[in-house]
């Protein structure tokens, strides 16, 4: 389980970014000033990456950068400050990327799968009731059996299986999963739903004017 933490001094972002990532299968660690990272990174204590604010009581996001590269966290800067200045020295000083308030969850999740990925610091295998995906092969087992997936479907099941429980927008799935330039309708997300639940058993379930959430027992 990958350990991420939150430095972010409102309380309901902190919060709710928090919950996400736990129902995603992260562990965190919520801080809601700078000086609060730093004495945790003082008692040898670490972290896969973390999600900071630039805006923080004590010491501000910017402070905390230094002391968290030397203790091999990445950084994805979460703010509201959106000027090309503050965007420049964010990621000039060594920060793994930058995103600006509002934000949407699911790019989050996304960017921070990313920068674990690239890291080597993800989770290699996800469990799913009798569902097993091995993310470094790129196989998925049903009891042990190994269950034919095409790159799509494959892509769908990774993607609703990192942000189990949280339902996701049909736009949204088709941006992360075919990309922004794809042309067909949101009709393609229903049709690879459909195989993936024939094919895995998953309880993959419609949400009305949304999209889909895939329900996993905890």
């Amino acid at each position: 389980m990958s350990k991420i933490l939150v430095a972010e001094d409102e309380t309901a972002i902190n919060k709710m970014i928090c919950m996400n990532l736990n129902i995603t299968g992260y562990e965190t660690v919520s801080m809601q000033d700078g000086q609060e990272v730093l004495d945790y990174l003082a008692t040898g204590a670490s972290a896969d990456l973390a999600i900071v604010d630039i805006m923080m009581p004590r010491v501000d996001g910017f402070g905390l950068l230094e002391p968290l590269n030397k203790a091999d966290i990445s950084v994805i800067y979460l703010t509201a400050r959106g000027d090309l200045e503050s965007k420049v020295k964010g990621l000039s000083g060594g920060a793994e990327d930058y995103m600006v308030k509002p934000f949407e969850m699911l790019e989050l999740l996304l960017r921070i799968e990313k920068i674990l990925k690239r890291t080597g610091k993800s989770d290699d295998i996800i469990e799913l009731d009798d569902i097993t995906i091995d993310m470094k092969k790129h196989i998925v087992f049903k009891k042990k059996e190994q269950i034919s997936l095409t790159p799509m479907e494959y892509d769908l099941l990774c993607t609703l299986a990192k942000n189990r429980n949280i339902a996701l927008e049909r736009e949204k799935l088709l941006n992360a999963i075919w990309g922004i330039d794809f042309e067909g309708e949101t009709r393609t997300v229903d049709v690879h739903v459909a195989a993936l639940r024939k094919k895995t058993g998953l309880r993959i379930v419609a949400v009305p004017k949304i999209g889909y959430r895939l329900e996993v027992g905890e």
